[in-house]
């Protein structure tokens, strides 16, 4: 398939190369066609890899991700046009973090979330939040991290839900460790649980953790 990923920082980055190595064709978007790291990005990657504006990208990719910071978010998916997104997948991995005097601080939080901001402002779009949850190599290669831990999906659209629960699989979450939430108000629960994770973080030292759900028998 052919993929648009949003957003040259680790996770994009990340995310896009993945894509390659499974056997995709990807474009990596930015604020402009040239910039150093998306160039340096597609260089690397071989011819299955580009590099191109935001509205490049999208108009590329047959899905869509959203890798780029949560607050900036609808920002450069306006400037993606909302035309190359209409009708496709839009798999949103963003958090709505920043740093204000030294605090961790989320916005929006509890009331909304940026998963349901993109879709309110793209109706055309189907929305689907996931990989929120974990590191960017985690979210890739789940193996580094043992156990049955899960990953979840928001989203309105069941198709677009399937769509995204076969592309995890293809990235090593084996469809019984994909957790659907349910609709898209549910991202307010995932992009929530985003100070917790720094906080075990922090206190771990590494990336490489997760959360596993256990059900009672």
């Amino acid at each position: 398939m052919r993929y648009a990923v949003l957003g040259t920082g680790d996770v994009g980055r990340t995310l896009a190369g993945k894509l390659v190595e499974l056997g995709h064709e990807v474009t990596l978007g930015s604020r402009t066609k040239d910039n150093a790291a998306a160039v340096e990005w597609a260089d690397a990657a071989g011819p299955a890899a580009h590099h191109g504006t935001f509205a490049d990208a999208a108009a590329f990719g047959e899905v869509v991700v959203n890798a780029v910071g949560g607050r900036v978010a609808l920002a450069v998916l306006r400037s993606a046009g909302e035309g190359n997104l209409d009708g496709k997948v839009l798999l949103d991995v963003s958090n709505p973090l920043a740093i204000e005097e030294g605090e961790l601080r989320l916005s929006p939080v509890e009331s909304d979330s940026v998963g349901e901001q993109i879709q309110r402002e793209f109706p055309g779009a189907r929305v689907v939040k996931s990989l929120n949850t974990v590191n960017c190599q985690v979210m890739v290669d789940p193996s580094r991290v043992p156990g049955e831990h899960q990953v979840f999906v928001s989203g309105d659209d069941g198709s677009a839900k399937e769509q995204v629960t076969a592309l995890l699989g293809e990235f090593g979450w084996p469809a019984r460790r994909v957790f659907d939430l349910g609709g898209i108000r549910t991202a307010r629960a995932t992009e929530m649980y985003l100070p917790l994770w720094v906080n075990l973080m922090q206190s771990m030292g590494h990336a490489d953790f997760n959360v596993e759900v256990r059900r009672a028998r």
